[in-house]
């Protein structure tokens, strides 16, 4: 039987998970936090990730230990630290920034569909990582990647292009992640076997 559903997430143990929403076969790895966070259909991410204020597409594949919207704090007072917006937890008589709260929550990380973060990667509040996007291990992302390129280092740039620009917007044309569940299964053969090419030119019309 199938391990993963349409109608509710798998969390695998200790995993934290506030004011979320998860689409349908989604998988959350062991001891993974997320706050605030949207993740589409069929994708996952692996043990420890770390994912806050974010929009996570469809089919995206997250590696263990990446944090995603990672949030950060004021640079522009006289100090950064929790005491300027978690203040309750210091004195009984004031209440939290709210307004810190809320501006940190609105300033959202996206990341398309059938992306892949590597192990380990950072990516910064307000990136927007496109569709078919690969982050490799250990980048730290802090500007928007475009479609189907491959990134990485600190801070990440260009390695290379997944697929070239003109396949890219054919697949995206072609949106085959919003294809039905059954759909998929139908194709599922054709996924594993065919080149990229071959595979479009079959599907485009259909």
């Amino acid at each position: 039987m199938a391990r993963l559903k349409p109608d509710a997430p798998f969390f695998h143990d200790n995993v934290t998970a506030t004011d979320c929403q998860f689409g349908s076969f989604v998988e959350i790895g062991e001891g993974s936090r997320l706050s605030h966070v949207a993740l589409g259909d069929y994708s996952y991410c692996d043990r420890y990730a770390d994912m806050a204020n974010a929009t996570i597409g469809k089919f995206a594949n997250i590696a263990s230990f990446t944090r995603i919207g990672a949030t950060d704090h004021p640079l522009t007072t006289a100090s950064l630290h929790h005491f300027l917006y978690r203040s309750a937890d210091y004195w009984d008589d004031v209440e939290n920034d709210e307004a810190f709260f809320e501006h940190r929550k609105s300033r959202r990380a996206y990341v398309g569909h059938d992306t892949w973060i590597g192990h380990g990667a950072i990516i910064k509040p307000e990136v927007q990582i496109a569709d078919g996007t690969v982050v490799a291990s250990g980048a730290i992302v802090t500007k928007d990647v475009g479609p189907y390129e491959i990134v990485a280092g600190a801070p990440a740039t260009l390695l290379r292009l997944r697929q070239p620009r003109e396949i890219a917007e054919r697949i995206i044309d072609l949106a085959w992640w919003d294809w039905s569940h059954a759909r998929l299964r139908e194709t599922l053969m054709d996924f594993r076997a065919m080149p990229v090419e071959d595979f479009l030119e079959k599907y485009e019309t259909r």
